[in-house]
């Protein structure tokens, strides 16, 4: 089979975009984003999994509430902590600049036009470590078509920090969580390749340790 080159384009320039422009997504950008999702793998094709289009600028600010306490409380000290052990150079500036991006986007996620928040019904017996694998394919799917379409998005988690609190603002019944969140809008920045180590560094043969390109 032939290698679509779009499709590779697409994820190596697919860059967490983090500043968003306030103007509105059209509904059939979203409509296409959602449909990308919706094919998705996962498990057993049981499609247990639900998409809401958060526009409600009340609603976007009560998750914001929470996505920015997290920051506060841990994320944020976190990031410090290691700052503040860093080196001054061209490292630590670069962290910073990401750290600044961050922090960008929890004081103004409530701002970004739409949010696309993925659910996974997980029953009365709630989440566990393999629940993400039927519902973290739908949201790179989506990721990737927001990119095609000249969007910019992001995955963020972090409200789950919060997760009970989020998922009543959100309505969700007992046995659906919310796994991750994306604020979609038009970039501020410039899409480009994705800032990634060395493939040798992280690619093994057989067993952890035994290097794949020796």
């Amino acid at each position: 089979m032939k290698n679509d080159a779009n499709l590779f384009d697409t994820m190596f320039t697919m860059r967490a975009m983090r500043r968003l422009k306030p103007d509105p997504v059209p509904e059939e950008l979203v409509e296409q984003i959602l449909r990308a999702g919706q094919a998705a793998p996962n498990g057993g094709n049981a499609q247990n999994w639900g998409f809401i289009v958060v526009k409600d600028p009340n609603v976007k600010k009560q998750i914001q509430h929470f996505y920015a306490k997290a920051y506060d409380d841990m994320v944020g000290p976190h990031y410090q902590s290691i700052i503040d052990s860093m080196e001054e150079g061209a490292e630590k500036d670069k962290f910073v600049r990401q750290i600044s991006a961050t922090k960008h986007l929890t004081d103004h996620y409530h701002e970004a036009p739409v949010m696309i928040v993925a659910c996974l019904n997980v029953g009365a017996a709630g989440a566990n470590a393999g629940s993400g694998a039927s519902i973290y394919p739908a949201v790179q799917n989506m990721l990737l078509a927001a990119r095609a379409l000249g969007l910019g998005a992001t995955l963020t988690s972090r409200h789950m920090i919060f997760g009970q609190e989020v998922d009543a603002a959100l309505g969700l019944p007992d046995d659906i969580k919310s796994f991750a969140i994306l604020p979609i809008g038009y970039p501020e920045g410039n899409f480009g390749p994705v800032g990634r180590g060395p493939l040798e560094e992280i690619v093994y043969k057989d067993q952890w340790g035994a290097s794949y390109f020796t």
